[in-house]
C-alpha cells in the first residue's frame, strides 16, 4: 500500500497560486478594465533579490538598491505573500553575471528616466512684457527678470507619473472592483451573532460529490458469465459421489463447475420481454387511432399516492436533520407562520417522534390561535379525550370557523354529543349550510328532518340545495311547488331549481313538464343566466342517468340550437353531440338529438339512417320499424332507406312485409338497387322466374352495369336447363360487354365461363383484353396469373404477368402478396424471400399489413413471429390483418388471454373484415364458452361483414348468393388452416 497522499491533500508547492497558469488569479469585468491584480512592488523586488542571494551563499546584488537585510528582519515563510511571483526563479543559480545584467539593466532605466525629465521641459519663446504685467511688478516694488525658459516641474500636475496617477485614481473611483464593493457587506459581518451564524444551513461538500460522481463514471462493469460465478459458487462446496461419465473427453473437464445452461428460461424471459412491447405498442396504436396519448388516470394515481405508507426506515437520517434544521430556521425567523410548524410537526411524525410532533403543534397553536390548519393538526396528533380538549380550545378561539365544528364533531361517538356540538355550532354559525346538513343526517325521524330543514330554509333563502331537499320530503306536491317557488324567487339566476320543478312535473305525471322547462329557459334568457349548450347536455344526461328521461328530453328541445347562428354547421355539430351521447352510454338522449334534428332537417338521409341505426343497435325492433317508416315517408327517394326496410322486416320473418315495402319503393324510385333488391328477395324464397322476369324488366328500364352483371350471375346460378345454362351466361355477358366494355368484372364472369366450360385460350384471351381495356384492375391480373399458374401449369408466365401488372400498378400490395405466394407454391422460397424484402422497403409498401402477415407466417422461422410482429405492429401501427396475425402467435404460444385481447382489437380496428371474424370464431369453438360464442355471433349479424380474402370468395362464390352470414362464417371456418 502505497504512503503518498492524494492530489488534494498533498501540500502546495512553494510560490503556487491557485489558477495562476490559467489566468485565473483574477477577473475583469466591464466595469474594471485594469489589471486583476497588480505587479510587485519595488521594495518586494528587492527583499526577493536578498533572500535568493542568500539562499545561494552568493553576494548581496547591488542592483535596484537591493541591500542584505539584517537577520532579525528576516520574515517568516508564513506572513510572505503567496501570490508573489517575484520567487518564481528562486532555485535558479545566481552568479556574478547575472548580477552584472542587473547593473546595466538598472543603468539602462536611470538614463531612460533621465531622458523623460529633460523632455518634461518645455522650450520658452520671448515676447515683450505686457504693460500691466511691468507695472504691476513695479508697483509691489518686484523686479521683472527676462525668462528664456519655463520648468515644467514646478507644476506638479505636469508631470507624467502625476497625470497619469490621479487620471487612475479617478477611473478607479468610477469603476470600483467587486471587493471595494463588497467592502461594507464584508465589515457588517461582524455584527452576526453567533446564533445567527449558527442557522445558516450547511451546502454539503460538492467538491467531494463531484469527485466522487468524477470516479464513478469512470468505472465499468462487464457482464460475468453464468459459468464464472456457478465456479465461484461451487469452488468451495466438497463433492463425496463419482459421476458417471464425468470423464467424457479423457480430460475431466466437460462438467467441472456443475452448471447447466436453462435455456427454457432464457426462451420463456425472452418471450416475456416481447410480449410486453407487443401489449406497449398495440396500446399506442390504440391511443393513436383514438386522438388521445394520455393513459393516466389522475384520481387513481392521487389515490395511490395517498395510499403510500411512509416510514422512517425509507429515509436517511442525515436528511431528517437538515430538513429539520431548515425548519427550525424557519419558524424562528417567522413564529406566526403555522405552515412551518405543521411541516416540522410532520416531520417529527414522520421520523417516529410523535410527541415532539404534539409539541410543536401545542407550541403553533400558542403563538397562533386563530390558525384553523394548526388546531386541526393538532387535534390530528392527538387521540381520545386529549383531542377533544384541543378542539374545544380551538372552538373557542375561532367560534366562526366551519372546519374546526365539523371536526369536533367527529371527535363524538354518540349521536346526541353530535348533535350537541352541532346545535352549538349552529347558534353561532347559523348560516353554514355543511353545518346543517350534517344535523340533518344525524335525524332519524323524517318530521324531525323535515322541521330542521324548514328552519334552514328560512335562514338561509339562498340555499337551493337545502331547499331541494326539503321539496323532497314534503309530504305533499303542492307543499313541494311552494318550495321550489319561493327558491326560484329567492334564487332567479339559477337553473338547478328550473330542472327539479320539470322532474317534480315528470315525477307526478303531468303534461305541463315541456312547459315549465320552457318558461325556466325564457326566465334565465331574461337573467342573463343562460347556461352553455355543453352544460345544458350534461345536465339532460344526469337526468337520463337518475331516471328522468323526459326532463332531459325537455331540456334538449329547448336548449340544444341555444347560441347558435343560422349559419353555423348546426347539424354536424348536432349530429356529433348524439354521437358523443351514445359513446357515453346515453342512448335517450342521443334519441332527444336526432328526434330535433329531424324536426329542423326532415329530409336529411344521414339523420334518418343515424336514428335507425342507434335503433339497431340499442333499441327495439318495433322501434326501428317505426323510425324506418317515417324515414321511407320522409325521403321517398332514398334506395338505401327502402333496402334497409326491407331486409329487416325479411330478417324478423315478414317476407310479405318485405314485399310490400319493395312494392313501395318500387312507386317511388324504380332504380337499380330496388330491382336488385327484389330479385335477390324472389331468389331466397325460391321465386326463380319471379326474379328471373325483375331481371329482364331490370335491364329495359334501368340496365345499368350492376344488373347486368347480376343477371350474368343469375343465369350461371339458376339456368333454365342445363344444356343452355354457359351459353345464356355466355350471351348476356357479350351482350353486357358491348355496353360497357371497360367494366372488369364482366370480363371476369366472362373468362371465367369459359374456365368451367375448359376452354382456357379463350379464357385467358378474355382476361387478357380485360386487362388491355382496364388495366387499373388489379383483380382482372390475379385472376390471370392464377390461370397461368393452376390451370396451365405455367409458373413462368404467371410471374410475366404479376410483372407487367405491378408495371402498370405500382405500390400495390396485393400484386406483391400474389408474387410472393407464386414463389412459395413453386418451392422458391428464397425468391419469396427476395421478393418480400423488396415489398417491405419503404418506398414500396411497407406499411401493408397483408405482407408482414404472409412474412410473419410463411418466411420465417418459428422462434422470430413474436419479435416480427413486434416490428410489424411499430410499422404498420393499425391493420386488422395485422392483428390477427399476432393473435393467432399468441394462440399458437397458449397465450389464449393474449390471443383474445387482439382478435377484439382487430374486430375493432375494422368489423366489415370478414376474415378477422372467421378467425375469431374459430378459435372461440376450441377455447370459448357458449355464453361467449353467442354474443360474438349476434355482433357479427349486426356488423354484416362483406370483405376479406376468405369471406368474399365464399360470400360471392357462385350458388351462394342467397346464404345469410352464419353460413357464410361456417364456411370460412371449414376452409382455414
Amino acid at each position: 500500500m502505497s504512503g503518498r497522499k492524494d492530489f488534494l491533500s498533498q501540500q502546495a508547492p512553494e510560490n503556487y497560486v491557485a489558477g495562476l497558469g490559467r489566468g485565473a488569479t483574477g477577473f475583469t469585468t466591464r466595469s474594471d478594465l485594469g489589471p486583476a491584480r497588480e505587479g510587485p512592488s519595488e521594495d518586494q523586488i528587492k527583499e526577493a533579490l536578498a533572500k535568493r542571494a542568500a539562499q545561494l551563499g552568493a553576494p548581496t546584488p547591488s542592483a535596484y538598491g537591493a541591500v542584505e537585510k539584517k537577520e532579525e528582519e528576516d520574515d517568516d515563510e508564513r506572513f510572505q505573500d503567496p501570490e508573489n511571483e517575484v520567487g518564481l526563479f528562486a532555485t535558479g543559480a545566481y552568479d556574478r553575471d547575472d548580477d552584472e545584467a542587473d547593473r546595466i539593466y538598472q543603468d539602462i532605466d536611470e538614463r531612460m528616466d533621465r531622458r523623460r525629465k529633460i523632455r518634461r521641459l518645455v522650450p520658452f519663446l520671448p515676447r515683450a512684457p505686457s504693460l500691466s504685467s511691468t507695472s504691476a511688478c513695479e508697483a509691489y516694488g518686484l523686479s521683472s527678470p527676462p525668462l528664456r525658459k519655463q520648468i515644467t516641474d514646478l507644476n506638479p500636475f505636469a508631470h507624467r507619473e502625476a497625470r497619469e496617477k490621479q487620471e487612475r485614481d479617478e477611473y478607479e473611483a468610477k469603476n470600483p472592483k467587486i471587493q471595494q464593493q463588497f467592502a461594507d457587506l464584508k465589515r457588517s459581518l461582524g455584527s452576526v451573532t453567533d446564533e445567527q451564524w449558527q442557522n445558516i444551513p450547511e451546502v454539503g461538500d460538492l467538491t467531494g460529490k463531484n469527485r466522487r460522481t468524477k470516479q464513478n463514471s469512470k468505472q465499468r462493469f462487464y457482464a460475468v458469465p453464468d459459468s464464472v460465478i456457478a465456479g465461484a459458487r461451487n469452488s468451495t462446496e466438497f463433492d463425496t459421489s463419482v459421476s458417471d461419465g464425468a470423464q467424457t473427453n479423457g480430460s475431466g473437464l466437460d462438467n467441472l463447475d456443475g452448471t447447466m445452461t436453462n435455456f427454457a428460461d432464457i426462451g420463456a424471459a425472452r418471450d416475456k420481454v416481447l410480449q410486453v412491447n407487443l401489449d406497449k405498442a398495440a396500446m399506442g396504436s390504440a391511443e393513436a387511432n383514438s386522438g388521445s396519448a394520455s393513459t393516466i388516470d389522475p384520481k387513481g394515481y392521487l389515490t395511490s399516492l395517498a395510499k403510500t405508507d411512509l416510514r422512517s426506515k425509507d429515509f436517511d437520517i442525515g436528511d431528517v436533520k437538515r430538513v429539520e434544521s431548515l425548519l427550525q430556521s424557519v419558524i424562528r425567523t417567522n413564529s406566526r407562520h403555522p405552515p412551518g410548524y405543521i411541516a416540522l410537526a410532520r416531520l417529527h411524525e414522520l421520523a417516529g417522534k410523535p410527541v415532539k410532533a404534539r409539541d410543536v403543534m401545542s407550541q403553533c397553536c400558542t403563538l397562533n390561535p386563530h390558525s384553523e390548519d394548526g388546531w386541526l393538526e393538532n387535534i390530528r396528533l392527538n387521540e381520545g379525550h386529549n383531542a377533544k380538549v384541543i378542539a374545544a380550545a380551538a372552538v373557542k378561539e375561532n367560534p366562526q370557523s366551519t372546519r374546526l365544528w365539523t371536526r369536533a364533531t367527529e371527535l363524538e361517538t354518540d349521536q346526541q354529543s353530535k348533535k350537541r356540538v352541532l346545535r352549538r355550532a349552529l347558534d353561532l354559525l347559523p348560516k353554514s349550510v355543511v353545518l346543517w346538513k350534517q344535523l340533518v343526517q344525524l335525524s332519524q325521524d323524517e318530521s324531525e328532518a323535515r322541521l330542521l330543514l324548514s328552519k334552514a330554509c328560512s335562514e338561509i333563502p339562498a340555499s337551493i340545495e337545502l331547499h331541494l331537499a326539503l321539496a323532497r320530503i314534503v309530504e305533499t306536491v303542492d307543499e313541494a311547488r311552494k318550495v321550489l317557488n319561493t327558491c326560484r324567487r329567492a334564487n332567479p339566476k339559477n337553473a338547478e331549481v328550473w330542472i327539479a320543478a320539470t322532474r317534480l312535473e315528470e315525477q307526478v305525471g303531468s303534461k305541463n313538464t315541456s312547459n315549465i322547462m320552457k318558461r325556466g329557459v325564457q326566465s334565465l334568457a331574461n337573467e342573463n343566466a343562460m347556461l352553455k349548450r355543453e352544460e345544458w347536455i350534461e345536465q339532460a344526461e344526469k337526468c337520463e342517468e337518475e331516471g328522468a328521461v323526459l326532463t332531459g328530453q325537455c331540456i334538449i328541445k329547448e336548449t340544444l340550437s341555444y347560441g347558435l347562428d343560422e349559419d353555423d354547421d348546426r347539424k354536424k355539430l348536432f349530429m356529433e353531440d348524439a354521437q358523443a351521447s351514445i359513446s357515453r352510454g346515453r342512448y335517450e338522449i342521443a334519441r332527444a338529438i336526432y328526434a330535433y334534428i329531424l324536426r329542423i332537417w326532415p329530409t336529411s338521409k344521414s339523420a334518418w339512417e343515424a336514428s335507425a341505426n342507434l335503433e339497431k343497435v340499442h333499441g327495439k325492433r318495433e322501434d326501428l320499424w317505426n323510425v324506418l317508416e317515417k324515414a321511407v315517408e320522409a325521403v321517398p327517394q332514398a334506395d338505401d332507406l327502402w333496402i334497409q326496410y326491407a331486409n329487416e322486416k325479411y330478417q324478423s320473418g315478414d317476407v310479405d312485409g318485405a314485399r310490400i315495402v319493395l312494392g313501395k319503393a318500387f312507386n317511388q324510385s324504380p332504380s337499380e338497387n330496388i330491382y336488385l333488391e327484389a330479385i335477390n328477395l324472389e331468389a331466397k324464397n325460391g321465386q326463380i322466374d319471379q326474379a328471373r322476369e325483375l331481371l329482364q324488366q331490370a335491364r329495359q328500364e334501368a340496365g345499368t352495369d350492376r344488373v347486368w352483371i347480376k343477371s350474368v350471375a343469375f343465369a350461371r346460378t339458376h339456368p333454365e336447363s342445363n344444356e343452355t345454362n354457359s351459353s345464356i351466361a355466355l350471351d348476356l355477358v357479350n351482350q353486357a360487354l358491348q355496353l360497357y366494355p371497360s367494366n372488369w368484372k364482366l370480363w371476369a364472369q366472362k373468362a371465367q365461363i369459359y374456365t368451367t366450360l375448359s376452354l382456357l385460350p379463350q379464357a385467358r384471351e378474355a382476361y387478357t383484353t380485360g386487362t388491355r381495356a382496364n388495366p387499373k384492375s388489379v383483380t382482372l391480373w390475379l385472376l390471370l396469373s392464377r390461370l397461368e399458374e393452376m390451370q396451365a401449369g405455367s409458373v413462368v408466365k404467371a410471374r410475366s404477368v404479376l410483372d407487367r401488372a405491378k408495371a402498370q400498378n405500382p405500390k400495390n400490395e396485393r400484386l406483391w402478396l400474389e408474387s410472393v405466394r407464386l414463389e412459395r407454391r413453386a418451392g422458391n422460397v428464397t425468391a419469396a424471400k427476395n421478393l418480400m424484402a423488396r415489398a417491405l422497403q419503404p418506398g414500396e409498401c411497407h406499411k401493408s399489413g397483408m405482407l408482414w402477415s404472409e412474412r410473419i407466417w410463411h418466411l420465417e422461422p418459428r422462434t422470430q413471429r413474436k419479435p416480427l410482429s413486434l416490428e410489424a405492429v411499430k410499422v404498420v401501427e393499425s391493420d386488422p390483418t395485422l392483428f390477427v396475425t399476432v393473435a393467432r402467435v399468441f394462440w399458437a404460444e397458449r397465450k389464449l388471454e393474449k390471443a383474445v385481447t387482439w382478435f377484439e382489437k382487430a374486430i375493432l380496428l375494422d368489423s366489415d373484415v370478414g376474415d378477422t371474424w372467421a378467425w375469431y370464431w374459430k378459435f372461440l369453438e376450441m377455447h370459448g364458452g357458449e355464453e361467449k360464442r353467442a354474443d360474438v355471433l349476434e355482433k357479427l349479424r349486426l356488423a354484416e361483414p362483406r370483405h376479406g380474402e376468405a369471406w368474399a370468395a365464399v360470400r360471392k362464390g357462385v350458388g351462394r348468393e342467397g346464404w345469410g352470414v352464419e353460413r357464410v362464417l361456417e364456411e370460412v371456418v371449414r376452409g382455414l388452416e
